[in-house]
């Protein structure tokens, strides 16, 4: 049988990870033998072929003085790899040869790396984006220094330590009977529908989150919060919490601040949806997302 999560975008790594614990002796040069790098021009990661993992020599095409600050990832089959961020305009030396230059999320859509790297990426990702938007101390505003390969940064003023974070997510698919609560909101693609989603606040658990949520949105009240699945989802350094639930009631009322529709389908219509062949045209999100493998997994009774 064919594994419902393998197709989940960003869940499979082949990544030994560094981390703020290890010594700072633990992070090798940055030209030591067998290193790759995963390079970001702007918005867009630099591919060579079917692989986003550069040599120094591909990365020194780029000649860009951000790149001086590159983090220390940790190892991919023995090699150290690290992660580097340069202008927009650096995708130009890529223009040529055997470069292409992606976005993050096509390159999950299109299937243009290994579903193993997409977790490497995933983790550059997150990482760069932290560290551009933490360059100052958030305790007293002091610009701090890079230190642990890139996994802390300090202020030499107050001495206080920052960490990356990672900021939860619940997603969930809500039944009630043979049937499943969707939505979509106003900036999805016309006709796609999802499962319901939002940020898990301080202070609450998971199941209280899917409930808060739920009813924020459509004021359906739910039980039996089940966890079934989670994935790293780097836009910018979430983590989908993939949940079940069973629904209390069964009219929605929605916010459209939050949602522009929401709906009831039956089994046989999120089967149409996933393999877009709905009479309304109305489709699911692709494969390598959450919500696909929690759509899946309730037409097929798993869920």
């Amino acid at each position: 049988m064919t594994d419902p999560l393998a197709a989940l975008g960003f869940a499979q790594s082949r990544l030994l990870r560094h981390s703020s614990e290890q010594p700072d002796t633990a992070v090798p040069p940055h030209d030591a033998p067998g290193t790759r790098l995963v390079l970001m021009a702007g918005d867009a990661i630099v591919l060579r072929g079917s692989s986003a993992l550069l040599t120094v020599a591909d990365g020194a095409r780029a000649e860009d003085r951000r790149m001086e600050e590159r983090i220390f990832l940790g190892h991919v089959d023995g090699g150290p790899v690290f992660a580097a961020a340069a202008a927009p305009e650096a995708a130009d030396a890529y223009a040529a040869d055997a470069f292409r230059t992606l976005d993050l999320r096509t390159i999950a859509t299109e299937g243009a790396v290994a579903a193993e790297e997409l977790g490497v990426l995933a983790t550059a990702k997150s990482m760069l984006g932290w560290h551009a938007r933490n360059r100052f101390c958030a305790n007293c505003g002091t610009p701090t220094l890079f230190r642990a390969g890139g996994f802390r940064r300090e202020c030499p003023a107050c001495a206080a330590h920052h960490f990356p974070r990672t900021d939860p997510v619940v997603i969930m698919l809500i039944r009630r009977g043979d049937r499943c609560l969707l939505g979509r909101g106003p900036h999805f693609k016309a006709g796609m529908y999802s499962c319901l989603a939002g940020f898990l606040e301080p202070g609450e658990t998971i199941e209280a989150a899917v409930a808060r949520e739920a009813f924020e949105e459509t004021r359906v009240r739910v039980r039996s919060v089940t966890y079934h699945a989670s994935q790293p989802w780097p836009f910018p350094a979430s983590l989908m919490i993939g949940c079940t639930a069973d629904a209390l009631d069964e009219a929605i009322v929605t916010d459209p601040a939050e949602l522009e529709d929401a709906r009831w389908f039956d089994r046989a219509a999120v089967q149409a949806m996933l393999e877009r062949r709905h009479p309304e045209n109305l489709a699911a999100p692709p494969p390598m997302a959450i919500a696909h493998v929690l759509m899946r997994a309730f037409v097929e009774g798993r869920a």
